[in-house]
């Protein structure tokens, strides 16, 4: 029995002083006033902040296929660190996870390395719609959390651009459907236009205007249709801009299974950085403008958005070197993510309330994840301890790449402890069970 004392117990719902207690892998309760608890190994956390660990339902930790930029094991260590105690895998993989014979070898992977608890999304492609529906109808929809669909291309080549397809996929019940929302066309023409102006030379400061605001909300009004139309559970994934956040809100009142997902990258940097970090700020969606990022962390503060996925994609420090063609997108910063939105949330006056809601709670809802990411009695004992005031310059990352995008600034919100099912050190990660909904 442990028992954390003196402790600012912070959920989506209160805030609270008080103790919270650990036996075995679960939360045993959680009290006001301290318990004598006879034999129990005591910590007093005074200063700390007590909060559910992070539930990251978007990452890319490129095995199978890629690991020389990173693996299940190296990038759930780094997790860890950052007080993220489980992750959703995206399917995005060589091959790509688009069955469950994929899934099953990616959870039997995971179940020899992952420093975090694991879980991940199965893919949809122009003609799978009816083998998930399959999956899913049959009692498997449990061993994955949900419907990654990128209606945009990016790292995989796992576009879905059939009209039918998109139909069929929406219609189905059950699961969420994620979706990566830019349009084709659009991308496809702005390139064409930079190619004509610039040649093989396209500025780094061009990516949001190849990656175009019009191309985000194109497709999101797609998405946002046909959720309404079919009543899907949508997640809109890495909202980038102010015009799409503005689409959610009003859409969720007409499908209130609609949810939105934004990532530090976009609360933290703007346009104005591509100049001076040039491939390290590379990602699909592009970063945009400063007035899209207030908009952005407005939402987080009324809840517009849900949930803060890191995206975490990690690519060799050598490939974002390259010249923007041949420069691959995405950015590793999970082991940022929390300390990032902490930072913005403290400058910003949001409550930390909103913060243990979208790093974890939400996340649990969406995908129906049983008995974790709430501080809860009989709850996995899956807990961070942060010093929200402490500063810290990051530093060299421990991810299998080496880099991060926010090496050398100024944070607030240290992480101290993390309880993995309630250990501190060595292996203790579990598979994460999903519900149907």
């Amino acid at each position: 029995m442990i028992l954390l004392k003196n402790a600012t117990i912070v959920t989506g719902a209160s805030i609270m002083k008080g103790a919270l207690g650990i036996d075995g892998e679960l939360i045993s309760g959680i009290w006001k006033d301290i318990p004598d608890i006879p034999g129990a190994e005591v910590i007093d956390l005074e200063g700390r902040v007590l909060m559910a660990g992070g539930v990251d339902a978007h990452v890319h930790f490129r095995e199978p296929g890629m690991t020389w930029k990173a693996d299940i094991g190296s990038e759930s260590s780094a997790a860890v660190l950052g007080g993220i105690t489980s992750f959703i895998d995206m399917p995005n993989n060589s091959p790509a996870a688009t069955t469950m014979e994929a899934i099953e070898w990616k959870l039997d992977r995971a179940k020899e390395t992952s420093a975090a608890n694991y879980g991940f999304h199965i893919g949809a492609t122009n003609s799978n719609a009816s083998l998930i529906r399959e999956y899913i109808e049959s009692g498997k929809g449990d061993r994955f959390g949900g419907i990654k669909v990128f209606m945009g291309s990016s790292t995989g080549n796992m576009l879905v651009d059939r009209e039918n397809a998109l139909e069929d996929l929406f219609r189905i019940k059950g699961k969420t459907i994620l979706i990566h929302s830019e349009d084709e066309n659009i991308i496809k023409r702005n390139l064409a236009n930079a190619r004509a102006t610039f040649g093989e030379d396209i500025p780094f400061e061009y990516h949001p205007m190849i990656r175009s605001r019009e191309a985000c909300v194109k497709s999101t009004s797609k998405a946002l249709e046909l959720a309404v139309k079919h009543g899907t559970r949508l997640h809109v994934l890495h909202i980038s801009t102010m015009d799409e956040v503005d689409m959610i809100r009003q859409a969720k009142k007409a499908n209130p299974l609609i949810t939105a997902e934004t990532s530090a990258n976009y609360l933290w940097f703007s346009d104005k950085d591509y100049s001076q970090m040039a491939g390290k700020l590379k990602c699909n969606p592009a970063v945009k403008a400063a007035e899209d990022r207030e908009a952005l962390i407005e939402a987080l503060r009324d809840g517009t958005i849900d949930t803060i996925g890191s995206d975490h994609a990690p690519h060799l420090i050598e490939e974002k070197l390259k010249p923007y063609l041949t420069c691959p997108s995405g950015l590793p910063t999970i082991q940022q993510s929390l300390a990032a939105v902490l930072t913005i949330a403290g400058d910003h006056g949001i409550p930390l309330t909103r913060i243990a809601s979208a790093f974890s709670e939400r996340a649990a809802e969406i995908f129906g994840i049983e008995k974790r990411g709430f501080l809860k009695p009989g709850y996995k004992a899956d807990i961070i301890a942060i010093d929200p005031d402490k500063e810290f310059i990051v530093g060299r990352p421990a991810y299998k790449c080496g880099w991060s995008p926010y090496e050398g600034m100024t944070m607030r919100g240290s992480i101290d402890m993390v309880w993995v099912n309630g250990r501190t050190q060595g292996s203790a990660a579990e598979p994460l069970s999903f519900r149907t909904n």
